[in-house]
């Protein structure tokens, strides 16, 4: 094998190399915001537990690790909330080189707009959504005469499961229209797929919502308007673009 098959091109090496530099950074970042999360898991655990409403649930161990798991688990879930705008940055400016100076101020946006959807997610999900489905399961369990015994590390899972698909929900919009500032999506495209994406958010509400009328709406309603606002914010975009592409110079 000739040394100039052996060569290797330096810009990908500058390349790997600024990778692994923001990764380094990220991880490090983690560490300090689990340390942060260790500190503040318990409080959290206390706020939750007083905080859930006209929902009062005692919370039962079934084992000697069940404590710490949940303990880990929550003080894990605050290190990744706290990383993840700095690591949506770091990716941000990862990519920078390759944009232009407009499409690096717009695409910087998308960094604080995804922490603050998803944090919303999660609060409409805490506030409304996980109350009515306590209450459902609370009803079925005592109309079938099971004595209530829940244990923390069941409760905790069960809440994290609810949660954290409720926050990734509420990006839809942010996902429309990234995929039309990289030309996957047009109008044409968001008003043929409405009636399915209607269909699948209507799925998905009845998975994560009691099965009566009431609960399922309040909870499919705002998947709906979330997609709504994404289309909207996708159309006037893309139109936004046209009109800019064929303005005489």
């Amino acid at each position: 094998m000739s040394a100039k098959e052996l060569s290797v091109d330096p810009q990908l090496v500058a390349h790997l190399s600024e990778l692994r530099k923001r990764l380094l950074f990220v991880g490090l970042w983690f560490i300090g915001a689990l340390a942060i999360g260790l500190y503040a898991a318990p409080r959290m655990l206390v706020y939750v537990k007083r905080h859930s409403g006209i929902v009062r649930i005692e919370w039962s161990v079934f084992s000697l690790s069940d404590g710490l798991m949940v303990y880990m688990k929550c003080a894990t879930l605050i290190g990744i909330v706290l990383t993840l705008p700095y690591a949506l940055y770091h990716l941000w400016a990862f990519a920078r080189p390759g944009l232009t100076k407009t499409e690096a101020k717009a695409t910087l946006l998308y960094v604080p707009a995804s922490f603050a959807l998803f944090v919303l997610g999660i609060a409409f999900g805490y506030g409304v959504g996980l109350p009515m489905m306590i209450r459902f399961m609370m009803r079925l369990n005592q109309s079938i005469g099971a004595q209530e015994i829940y244990g923390i590390r069941h409760y905790v899972a069960f809440v994290l499961s609810f949660l954290v698909p409720m926050g990734i929900a509420f990006e839809m919009p942010l996902v429309l229209l990234f995929l039309t500032r990289i030309g996957l999506l047009t109008p044409d495209a968001v008003k043929q797929s409405r009636k399915y994406a209607y269909v699948g958010l209507a799925v998905v509400g009845a998975c994560i919502s009691p099965p009566d009328f009431a609960s399922h709406l309040s909870v499919t309603v705002p998947l709906l308007l979330l997609f709504e606002i994404g289309a909207f914010c996708s159309t006037r975009y893309y139109r936004r673009r046209e009109k800019l592409a064929v303005r005489p110079v």
